[in-house]
C-alpha cells in the first residue's frame, strides 16, 4: 500500500522595453591555460573555458570539441570553472535582489503555509499530510478508521491534531544535516504496522530503502542502498527491490526476507535489453507482485502470486516488438448466471491501434497467458495521422490528427472526437471511470459498476457519463455579456486575427474573434474547435480503495486553484472535498484564458494556450511562453501560484502545446520524435511568430522557458529564430544531445535511441541530429551574425543530475560566453534533475529565475 506523494501545499505596469546592454570589445585572450581566465562584460568577469580541442568522429563527420574537458567532475580545474561561473551569476543578478525578494514575498503571501490535504483511506487507517508555516517540508500523518463503513473523511483542521493522530514519518526531522532530502517511496504493510520508506539525501536518485516499526520507531538492521525502488509484501515479510546499473538504469529485481542479511538476498529477474527498465510493485487487488519492464517503444508485465513470493514470475502476455500494454485485474460481483463473480483481466494496448484501446477479458473461459486484442473493446483511440493508422482504416495514416473519429465499438461520448487517444481505465467495486483524450485536453467519464456489467454481458458499448467540472458564477467562461475592455479587445483581436491569417501559413491565429470572445465553449461538431474557452486538467486521483462507494477527482486550470471532489455516480452527487487555499485577494475571475490554434508551417494546427489577466489589453504584451514537447508528455492546463506575479505585471503567459507531445494523442508524439523532431522547434517558433505577428506580444519583451528535453527545445529555438526572443531561460537543458546519445555507457542513452533514434549506428540519425543539438549549432564566434540578435541565455544545472549530465550546459555556456552571447548559469552543487528540495528553498529558486525572466521583459519591480 503505497501513501500517495506530499504536496506543498495587483496592479498592472508594463515596464520600458528592454534594451540590451553595449557588449564590450572582447580580446583575443581565449584563456587556453587558465580555466578561471575572464574579461569583463561591465557586470563583472566573465568567466572563460579553456579551449582544449578533442575530435569526434563518425560516420565521416569530424566535430571539434572545444569543452569536452568539463566532463571530469572530480578535475580541480572542472570545480574552480564552476565555482567562477556561480559567483558571475550572483554579481549579474545582485541588481535583481530586491525584485527577487518583492517575488518571494508574493509567493508567500498567497501560500496557506500551514495546511492538510483531506485524509485517503487505506486499509485500517485514515492517512493525510500536514504543512506547518516556516518548516521546509510536508508531514504524513495518519489515524484509525472508525469502522469498517467509514468511508466519510475525517475532518482536519490545519494546526490541531485529531484524537489518536500519529506522524507517519516528519520530513523535516528526517531531513536535519542535509542541504537536499527527498523521498523515493514509502509502503506500509496491510496491517499498518511496518514501513517500507526510501531517500535521497544527494540528488542522484539513487535511494536508501529502510523498514521501520511505527509502532515502536525501531529499525530493522537491514538496508537496500542506493536502489530505483522497493515494495512490501502485504504481510510485510518480503521486499523486492530494484536495482541499478552503472548507467543508472533498473535493471534487476531482488528478493529479500524481513529478518534475513541482506547478502542472502536472491535476484528473480534480470532484464538483458539495455533499452528496458525494470520496475516493481503491486497489483491494484494486492494478489500480485507484478514487474513491468519495457523501453519507449515496448512493454511486458510478469506475475507472481503473493501467497507464493518464491515462485517465478510469469508474463501475463509475452512482450512484443514495438506494443505496449498493461494490465489490471477487477471482477463483476454477482453478476454471473448463477450470481457467481465474474473475474476480468483488464488490458490496456496498443497492439492493433497506435492511440490504444480497453479489452476487457472473461477470465473464467481460460487460464493465462493472454493474447492482446482478446476480449470486449470498451474504448479504441482514433488512428488518423499515426504512422500505423492505415493497419487500421486504410488511409488512415495521411489524415489530419484532428479529424473527427467514430467507432461503434466506443461510447457515445467519444463518438465524432478530435484527436482521441485512450488513457485508462479503472473498475472499482462500485464504479467505474475511463481516462481519454481529446480536443487536446485530459477527459474523465464514469459510470455505476452495475451499468457496466450490464453493457458487457449485453455486449453493447458502455454509457459513460463524462465528468466536467463546475464552471464559478459569474465567471467569464459562463457569463454571456462581455465588458467595456473585452468589447475593445475583441474588436482589436478580430481584426489581428485577419490581417494575421492573411499573411498565411505560419502566422495565422485562429480563434480571436469577437463572435468567439463571447460564445460559451467556442466549439463546433464538424470541425477543431477555433477556440477552447475552458481549459483545465482533469483526472481520478485519491482511489486506493477497491471498496470505496464513491470516486475521488481532482482538477485545475491555469486560473482556477486544484480541487479535489468526491463523486457518486449512483447518484449523481458531487461533492467537493478541498480547493487549495489562494491568499492575498486572489480571484480566479480577475485572469483569462484560453486556446488558440496556430497554423505551422507544413499545415498542421497546433494549439496554444494563453492567460493574461483580464483588465490588461494584450497588445504588445510582454510574453512568457514556454514549452516541453518530447516524450509523448502532454503539458495540460495547471494552476502555479508563482504565476500570478508575472501576470498581475501585464505579462502574457503562452504554452504552445507542440508535436512531440502527446496532447493530440500517439500521433501528435510520433510527428514530434526521432526524424519529425524539428517539428517541436518549428512549431514553437510558429507559435511564438504568430502572436507576434498578431499584435499581442513584443519580439523585444518576449522570454522562452523550458527544462530538460524542453531545455534542448530552448537551445534549438535560439539557434534557428533568435530574433523572436530576449531572452531565454533553459533549465538542466539536453543541450549537448549528440554527444551524449552517441555514447551508450552514458546514463538513458541506449533507453533514449527509441526516442532520438540511434546516430551511432544511423548515419542518417546521426546527421539528422547533428543539424539540430544546440550546443553544435550554437554561434562559436562573434563573426557569427546571430550573436548581434541573439537572446540572453539564463541556464539552470545541477552537479548530481543524473538525467542531464551537468556536462551539457556548462559546455553549452562556454560556447556562447566565446561568442560574445550575453550567457550566465546558476549552478546547484546539492541538488538533482528536480532542482533543490524544500518549499521555501523552490520558491526562492522560482522567484529568483522568475526576476531574470522579468528583468528580460523590462519589468524591474
Amino acid at each position: 500500500m503505497a501513501i500517495p506523494p506530499a504536496g506543498n501545499g495587483g496592479n498592472i505596469r508594463c515596464g520600458p522595453v528592454w534594451q540590451a546592454g553595449i557588449i564590450a570589445c572582447m580580446s583575443e585572450f581565449r584563456g587556453m591555460n587558465d580555466p578561471s581566465a575572464s574579461e569583463q562584460d561591465g557586470f563583472g568577469a566573465i568567466p572563460r573555458a579553456k579551449r582544449v580541442p578533442k575530435e569526434r568522429t563518425f560516420h565521416g563527420d569530424t566535430f571539434i570539441d572545444q569543452y569536452e574537458w568539463l566532463r571530469d567532475k572530480q578535475s580541480q580545474d572542472v570545480q574552480d570553472y564552476v565555482a567562477a561561473q556561480n559567483r558571475y551569476c550572483e554579481q549579474r543578478m545582485a541588481p535583481l535582489k530586491s525584485l527577487r525578494k518583492t517575488l518571494f514575498e508574493e509567493f508567500r503571501s498567497h501560500v496557506q503555509e500551514t495546511d492538510m490535504s483531506v485524509p485517503t483511506r487505506m486499509d485500517g487507517y485514515w492517512y493525510f499530510t500536514r504543512t506547518m508555516q516556516g518548516r521546509q517540508y510536508a508531514t504524513q500523518c495518519r489515524v484509525p478508521i472508525r469502522g469498517a463503513d467509514d468511508w466519510d473523511p475525517p475532518t482536519v483542521e490545519a494546526g490541531v491534531p485529531l484524537d489518536c493522530e500519529q506522524v507517519v514519518f516528519d520530513t523535516n526531522a528526517e531531513a536535519q544535516g542535509h542541504d537536499f532530502f527527498r523521498i523515493g517511496g514509502m509502503d506500509i504493510s496491510k496491517d499498518g504496522r511496518w514501513m517500507l520508506y526510501g531517500t535521497d539525501t544527494t540528488g542522484d536518485e539513487r535511494y536508501d530503502f529502510r523498514i521501520r516499526d511505527l509502532e515502536t520507531g525501531d529499525e530493522l538492521e537491514e538496508r537496500f542502498e542506493g536502489i530505483g525502488g522497493a515494495c512490501f509484501t502485504p504481510d510485510a515479510q518480503w521486499v523486492f527491490y530494484v536495482l541499478l546499473d552503472d548507467a543508472w538504469r533498473p535493471y534487476a529485481v531482488m528478493r529479500h526476507r524481513v529478518g534475513t542479511p541482506v547478502t542472502d538476498d536472491v535476484e528473480v529477474y534480470r532484464e538483458t535489453d539495455e533499452r528496458f527498465w525494470v520496475g516493481i510493485g503491486l497489483s491494484f487487488d494486492e494478489r500480485n507482485i507484478v514487474i513491468g519492464t519495457g523501453s519507449k517503444t515496448t512493454t511486458e508485465v510478469l506475475m507472481l502470486p503473493v501467497d507464493t513470493p518464491e515462485g517465478s514470475f510469469r508474463a501475463f502476455i509475452p512482450r512484443e516488438t514495438d506494443v505496449e500494454y498493461d494490465v489490471s485485474f477487477a471482477c463483476f460481483e454477482g453478476a454471473g448466471e448463477h450470481g457467481e463473480d465474474i473475474p476480468l483481466a483488464v488490458v490496456y494496448h496498443n497492439a492493433l491501434n497506435s492511440n490504444f484501446e480497453i479489452d476487457v477479458i472473461d477470465m473464467r473461459t481460460h487460464e493465462p497467458p493472454y493474447r492482446l486484442g482478446e476480449g470486449v473493446r470498451v474504448a479504441v483511440g482514433s488512428p488518423y495521422g499515426c504512422e500505423h493508422g492505415d493497419d487500421v482504416d486504410p488511409g488512415a495514416s495521411s489524415m489530419p490528427i484532428g479529424t473527427p473519429y467514430s467507432n461503434p465499438c466506443n461510447p457515445a461520448i467519444l463518438q465524432g472526437a478530435h484527436g482521441l487517444g485512450i488513457e485508462g481505465i479503472s473498475i472499482h467495486r462500485h464504479f467505474v471511470a475511463l481516462q481519454y483524450r481529446a480536443e487536446s485536453l485530459p477527459h474523465i467519464a464514469v459510470m455505476t459498476k452495475r451499468a457496466a456489467a450490464e453493457d458487457f454481458l449485453a455486449g453493447r458499448p458502455w454509457r459513460f457519463t463524462e465528468l466536467v467540472p463546475h464552471a464559478l458564477e459569474d465567471d467569464w467562461d459562463v457569463d454571456e455579456s462581455v465588458d467595456e475592455i473585452n468589447e475593445e479587445r475583441a474588436e482589436i483581436w478580430g481584426k489581428l486575427d485577419a490581417a494575421a491569417a492573411a499573411q498565411g501559413k505560419g502566422s495565422a491565429v485562429h480563434g480571436v474573434s469577437r463572435r468567439a470572445m463571447t460564445s460559451s465553449d467556442g466549439a463546433t461538431a464538424d470541425r477543431m474547435p477555433g477556440e477552447t474557452r475552458r481549459l483545465y486538467s482533469i483526472g481520478v486521483g485519491g482511489n486506493p480503495s477497491y471498496d470505496a462507494p464513491r470516486m475521488r477527482y481532482s482538477f485545475a486550470s491555469y486560473t482556477r486553484p486544484g480541487e479535489l471532489h468526491d463523486y457518486d455516480p449512483d447518484t449523481g452527487e458531487d461533492r467537493l472535498l478541498k480547493r487549495a487555499t489562494v491568499l492575498g485577494g486572489f480571484d480566479p475571475r480577475d485572469y483569462m484564458e484560453r486556446r488558440v490554434w496556430v497554423t505551422a508551417r507544413d499545415g498542421e494546427r497546433i494549439p496554444v494556450s494563453l492567460v493574461w489577466r483580464r483588465d490588461v489589453p494584450t497588445c504588445d504584451s510582454a510574453m512568457f511562453i514556454t514549452g516541453y514537447g518530447a516524450y509523448e508528455i502532454s503539458s495540460d492546463p495547471g494552476f502555479a501560484v508563482s504565476r500570478i506575479s508575472m501576470l498581475d505585471r501585464g505579462v502574457l503567459y503562452a504554452v504552445p502545446h507542440i508535436r512531440g507531445g502527446g496532447e493530440m494523442g500517439r500521433a501528435w508524439y510520433e510527428q514530434g520524435h526521432l526524424l519529425n523532431k524539428k517539428h517541436s522547434f518549428e512549431d514553437f517558433i510558429d507559435a511564438t511568430r504568430a502572436l507576434q505577428h498578431a499584435g499581442l506580444a513584443s519580439p523585444l519583451r518576449t522570454v522562452a522557458n523550458g527544462g530538460s528535453a524542453g531545455g534542448l527545445l530552448m537551445g534549438a529555438v535560439a539557434n534557428m529564430a533568435p530574433e523572436c526572443y530576449a531572452g531565454v531561460e533553459a533549465d538542466v537543458p539536453f543541450v549537448d544531445a549528440l554527444t551524449s546519445i552517441l555514447d551508450p555507457s552514458l546514463p538513458l542513452t541506449v533507453t533514449e535511441w527509441d526516442e532520438w533514434g540511434d546516430p551511432l549506428h544511423d548515419a542518417d540519425v546521426y546527421a539528422y541530429m547533428k543539424s539540430y543539438t544546440p550546443y553544435e549549432n550554437a554561434p562559436d564566434s562573434e563573426n557569427d551574425e546571430r550573436t548581434a540578435v541573439f537572446p540572453k541565455i539564463f541556464i539552470t544545472t545541477s552537479m548530481n543530475d543524473t538525467r542531464v549530465l551537468y556536462v551539457e550546459p556548462m559546455k553549452w555556456l562556454a560556447r556562447l560566453q566565446h561568442a560574445g552571447v550575453d550567457a550566465v548559469a546558476k549552478i546547484e552543487v546539492e541538488a538533482g534533475h528536480g532542482g533543490t528540495s524544500g518549499r521555501y528553498k523552490q520558491w526562492e529558486e522560482v522567484s529568483y529565475e522568475n526576476a531574470w525572466c522579468l528583468s528580460m521583459m523590462g519589468i524591474g519591480s
